[in-house]
């Protein structure tokens, strides 16, 4: 997968808010590449930049600094008109899925309303479309005249779905698509992304902070922590030899179903509270928290180095677990 050209990349991405005279650093000149056809699952500590990453890269929200090339031109570059048909090559799905539909619209409404802003059918065409969309992420017809509060939760995320994929994007952003869900149907909805990436050829940035269903998923694990990237690897590389202190102990709090080995595992928790983002320490972004932490970490940020052919981890002193 990794011989092909990515499909995006982000370079020395960062975004900042002013907040009381001051600046907030959501993220920290992050850099990654997205490859075509493949998941990469984004994942940290809720506020540590996943979504606001996740939005810089579709310009909903206007980075601060870096850049994002879509098959090698920057999207930041972009006007207007190309703007509009980057919308078409790539979508989001969003956490909340009530928030995120218009509750004055019909299912049919909601979703055929791309199809007319991008003018991608004729007019009779478009309940013939509609319904095959809702066919497509597992609804019936009889769902398209009904409201969203008349859905479940799991209904409106799939409706939401439906959407995204209605002028056919090569790109989507997944925005914590589960996590607002019953745990019962959070898998409904992660198997229905997996099928649907493999029959239209999907590329996924999946944001998430549930590690389990991540894993699942993935390709490739990004893991964040207060606005930087700190490891970055294939999937079960990252699960079975991570190497940043702190990927070691977000997968120590996975539960595992056997209670033997539940029982037998040394968890690593997390010690103490996460720093503000008003104050950005010289050294480790993690080091306050870090069980290994060392003067250098401290004094000297530590840079993404290769720790195995693949993964990247920025710390001075790697787990080399594998």
């Amino acid at each position: 997968m990794n011989n092909n050209n990515p499909l995006l990349e982000i370079k020395g991405l960062k975004k900042t808010y002013p907040v009381s005279k001051q600046l907030l650093t959501a993220v920290n000149t992050v850099s990654f590449l997205i490859f075509p056809g493949e998941t990469l699952g984004l994942v940290g500590e809720s506020g540590c930049g996943k979504s606001t990453t996740g939005r810089c890269l579709l310009r909903l929200e206007e980075p601060s600094a870096g850049d994002v090339l879509f098959e090698g031109k920057s999207v930041l570059d972009f006007n207007a008109q190309e703007l509009f048909h980057f919308r078409r090559q790539a979508q989001i799905i969003f956490q909340d899925p009530y928030a995120s539909l218009n509750p004055r619209m019909t299912a049919q409404e909601i979703i055929a309303e791309p199809l007319r802003i991008h003018n991608l059918a004729e007019e009779s065409q478009i309940p013939q479309m509609v319904a095959h969309l809702l066919d497509l992420v597992g609804l019936s017809k009889t769902s398209l005249s009904r409201f969203p509060h008349e859905f479940s939760g799991g209904q409106r995320q799939r409706i939401g779905i439906a959407r995204a994929l209605a002028v056919k994007p090569r790109f989507i952003v997944c925005d914590e698509p589960i996590s607002a869900l019953d745990v019962s149907v959070q898998a409904q909805i992660v198997n229905l992304l997996k099928n649907l990436q493999k029959e239209m050829g999907l590329t996924y940035l999946f944001i998430a902070h549930d590690l389990a269903m991540v894993k699942y998923i993935s390709d490739r694990v990004a893991v964040m922590y207060l606005g930087h990237l700190v490891e970055l690897a294939p999937a079960e590389e990252l699960y079975n030899s991570p190497q940043h202190p702190y990927t070691q102990a977000l997968l120590s709090s996975i539960s595992i179903p056997d209670p033997v080995i539940e029982r037998q595992r040394v968890r690593t928790p997390l010690q103490g509270e996460l720093p503000s983002p008003l104050k950005i320490a010289k050294g480790c972004p993690f080091a306050s928290r870090c069980p290994r932490v060392q003067s250098q970490c401290r004094e000297e940020k530590p840079e993404l180095k290769q720790v195995a052919p693949g993964h990247i981890a920025a710390c001075h002193f790697p787990l080399h677990t594998s």
